[in-house]
C-alpha cells in the first residue's frame, strides 16, 4: 500500500523515528550523498512558487541519488484544463512519487485518490505538513525535547498554523495562539487540536491579545500575514493584524531563552521586525535548513527505504 504525505496526521506515530532519522541524514550526508533513492523520480508539480520548498526538495533528491523534475501550472496539461484524475493517472505511469503545491487541498486529495504513487503535500489551503517537520526538528535541536515546551504562534490561523496545532499536542507540546477575531483557524482543525491536545494532556488555548498567548512560551512562531492568493485581502489583513507583530517588546514576554521562529519569507516591519528575525534568539535560518533534512527523512519514509 502507498503512503502519502497529506496532513502532519499521515506521520502520527512517526515523527520520533522521522526526526531521528532527519538527524542522522543532516550528520552524515552534510558534505556527501548516498543512492538510496538512485533511479527514483520525483514529479514536482507547483500552483505557487517557491523558494525553500522546490531548492529542498530538488537538493534532497540529488543527494540521495534520485532525480526531481519541476513541473509549472504553465508547463503541463492541468494549466490548461486536463483533469487531476487524469494528471495523477499518467504522472504515475513516469514517476515514482508525486510532490504538489496547491491552492487546493480538496485538489491535493483528488490527485492523491487517483495517484498509484505516493504524494507529497508540498502546501495547500488548509496544511503544510512538511514544514511542520522541520520546525519540529530544529525545537528538537535548539530544546532537546518536546514534553512540557509551549509555542505560541501569532497571527493568521492559515495553513502553518493548522498544521502545527495537531503537530504540537502528538509530540507532547502545548499550544496557544493568538489572532484576531474573524481569523481562526477553520472549526475542523480547531475541533482536531482540542481533541488530541485533551488525548496528551497538554494545553491548547485560543486568544485575541497576543502577550496573553506569548506569556511563559518556550517557542514564539509567526507567519506571513497575506499568503499568495489573497492579495485582495492585503490593506483589511494588514489593517487587523497591526498589533501581532512580533517584536522586542512581544519577546520580553515568553520566556528568556525562548526562540523565535518564522517559515519565511519574512516581512520585516509587518509580521516580525528585522531585530527580532535577525537577532540572537532567531533560529529561522536553522528552519529553513531543516526543510532540507527533515524533507529527506520523508521521502526515504515514503519510499520505503532505510538508511
Amino acid at each position: 500500500m502507498k503512503r502519502d504525505l497529506i496532513s502532519i496526521l499521515d506521520l502520527r506515530g512517526k515523527f520520533n523515528e522521522l526526526l531521528e532519522l532527519a538527524t542522522e541524514l543532516k550528520t552524515k550526508l552534510k558534505k556527501k550523498g548516498f543512492c538510496y533513492l538512485e533511479g527514483k523520480q520525483l514529479a514536482m508539480i507547483f500552483e505557487k512558487p517557491s523558494t525553500r520548498t522546490r531548492i529542498s526538495f530538488e537538493v534532497g533528491m540529488n543527494k540521495l541519488g534520485g532525480d526531481a523534475l519541476y513541473l509549472s501550472s504553465r508547463d503541463i496539461q492541468l494549466g490548461r484544463g486536463e483533469t487531476i484524475e487524469d494528471t495523477a493517472k499518467v504522472l504515475s505511469r513516469y514517476a515514482d512519487a508525486i510532490l504538489y503545491r496547491s491552492f487546493s487541498h480538496k485538489k491535493m486529495l483528488e490527485l492523491s485518490k487517483h495517484a498509484s504513487i505516493p504524494v507529497i503535500n508540498g502546501l495547500d489551503d488548509e496544511e503544510h505538513p512538511c514544514q511542520i517537520m522541520a520546525d519540529l526538528l530544529t525545537i528538537k535541536e535548539h530544546k532537546s525535547k518536546f514534553d512540557g515546551l509551549k509555542l505560541a504562534y501569532l497571527g493568521d490561523g492559515n495553513n502553518v498554523c493548522q498544521s502545527l496545532m495537531l503537530g504540537c499536542p502528538l509530540v507532547g507540546m502545548n499550544f496557544s495562539m493568538a489572532c484576531p477575531q474573524g481569523y481562526e483557524p477553520k472549526s475542523k482543525y480547531l475541533s482536531l487540536a482540542e481533541s488530541l491536545s485533551k488525548q496528551r494532556q497538554v494545553g491548547f488555548s485560543l486568544y485575541t491579545d497576543p502577550f496573553d498567548a506569548v506569556k511563559n512560551s518556550d517557542v514564539v512562531y509567526t507567519d506571513v500575514w497575506v499568503s499568495m492568493g489573497e492579495e485582495e485581502e492585503k490593506e483589511r489583513k494588514l489593517r487587523d493584524f497591526k498589533s501581532y507583530e512580533v517584536n522586542e517588546k512581544i519577546m520580553k514576554a515568553a520566556k528568556s531563552d525562548a526562540i523565535f521562529m518564522h517559515c519565511l519569507p519574512a516581512h520585516y516591519g509587518l509580521e516580525v521586525s528585522k531585530s527580532v528575525a535577525h537577532g540572537k534568539q532567531s533560529v529561522i535560518f536553522d528552519q529553513a535548513e531543516n526543510r532540507l533534512w527533515a524533507q529527506m527523512a520523508i521521502l526515504l519514509y515514503l519510499f520505503g527505504e532505510t538508511f
